[in-house]
């Protein structure tokens, strides 16, 4: 059995048993998943060294292990969430909002005629803003990475529509996105995730980082509005939603002149999310394209320690922690 067939029937399993399980547990065994792939999952390196990057400070030092935990237990609540959101009665969607801002956003822009998209991060619970939306009365479909194998994609898939979001693999043809925004619906992206490869290398937090760019093109070449929405789980479980001000695009018709100038805009709102509350950026790949100026600065004193014949140096947070 190949990791696809192991993921598939995991998935089943977690459908299957976490309706079952009361919230409050369900969410103290998540918590207790993700401490143990924290200290097992060769992500873990990945997860700290994009927190270095946020925070400034080292991959090894405690305040960034800390976060890099919360990460993983917030992404393992994640999945509990997943698992049982096709069983959650809309009521039961809806207590899980704490607070929703600025829906005037959206509707202000829905107003001109063009649709809007919305683009978002893996940053806390990504779908569950989806899913407030289409109980609200918004249409909208999301593009999503096309998982392997197909069975896999469409469990995914079944249990993210069950409360009137439209999913559609992000490879696939782009023809029912644009009839969503001709129809003046609401189409989600992620602005972090460089699913298709084919993103720019941008500065992103001082140092140069791999984005997507799909959302501006999507944005550009149809007239829809630009919007970024961010949710944020709370210490209960419960989410605060937020939707940004429109991105105001640079619209001259030179798509590389317009998209060089629109991409700071939305990442500076997406940089902003990321300083605040780095514990909820769910996301475990490689951004940046070289080490945070914190690690190369760590790396750098160390060699010249033993360049030296000094002993190496050591974390005080891991010796405290000791």
């Amino acid at each position: 059995m190949d990791l696809g067939q192991v993921s598939y029937y995991t998935y089943r399993l977690g459908g299957a048993l976490a309706p079952r399980i009361p919230p409050r547990l369900g969410y103290r065994l998540a918590s207790q998943v993700g401490d143990v792939l924290f200290r097992l999952s060769p992500q873990r390196a990945t997860v700290a060294e994009n927190v270095a990057h946020v925070t400034g400070l080292p991959p090894s030092s405690g305040p960034v292990q800390r976060i890099a935990r919360q990460v993983f237990r917030n992404q393992a609540k994640n999945y509990f969430d997943l698992f049982r959101v096709s069983a959650l009665s809309p009521e039961g969607i809806q207590a899980t909002i704490h607070e929703v801002h600025g829906l005037e956003h959206i509707d202000r822009a829905l107003a001109r005629g063009r649709g809007v998209v919305l683009a978002t991060a893996h940053f806390g619970n990504v779908d569950l803003a989806g899913q407030m939306l289409a109980l609200r009365g918004y249409r909208v479909t999301a593009l999503a990475e096309h998982l392997k194998p197909e069975r896999l994609f469409q469990y995914v898939r079944a249990q993210r529509e069950s409360h009137g979001l439209s999913f559609l693999p992000i490879d696939g043809s782009l023809r029912p996105v644009f009839r969503a925004l001709r129809a003046n619906e609401l189409v989600g992206l992620a602005i972090d995730r460089n699913v298709t490869d084919e993103g720019r290398l941008v500065d992103f937090l001082g140092c140069p980082a791999r984005l997507p760019d799909g959302y501006l093109k999507l944005a550009l070449h149809t007239g829809a509005a630009l919007i970024l929405c961010f949710s944020r789980r709370l210490p209960d479980n419960t989410f605060v939603i937020t939707v940004e001000p429109e991105i105001t695009l640079e619209r001259t018709g030179n798509a590389e002149h317009d998209i060089e100038q629109s991409m700071p805009r939305a990442l500076s709102v997406f940089a902003t999310y990321l300083r605040r509350y780095p514990d909820q950026w769910v996301y475990f790949q490689p951004v940046w394209v070289a080490p945070s100026r914190s690690s190369a600065l760590t790396a750098s004193v160390a060699t010249a320690h033993a360049a030296q014949g000094a002993p190496p140096m050591e974390d005080s947070s891991q010796e405290r922690a000791r």
